[in-house]
């Protein structure tokens, strides 16, 4: 069965504040304006995460980006059997 993690990226354009939420509670603040944006989703996209959705409203974009995960190694144990 396919698993996948997901993350999230959230920008308040007028402030220029960028939040990052990954896997296992990692949260990155960056500051920064469209090309920042532009460079974090590009290196998400490097490491296999890819778009999902993208909300926004006012000042605020937020998006939600997902990636295949690894299956538990209990789970490969029993597909490989």
């Amino acid at each position: 069965m396919q698993q996948w993690q997901y993350c999230t990226v959230e920008w308040l354009w007028d402030v220029k504040s960028i939040r990052v939420n990954l896997p296992d509670d990692i949260e990155n603040l960056h500051s920064g304006s469209y090309a920042e944006v532009v460079a974090i989703l590009t290196r998400l996209g490097s490491v296999g995460w890819e778009v999902a959705t993208c909300v926004a409203a006012g000042n605020w974009l937020f998006w939600t980006l997902k990636r295949q995960a690894e299956p538990p190694e209990e789970q490969r144990e029993t597909e490989q059997s």
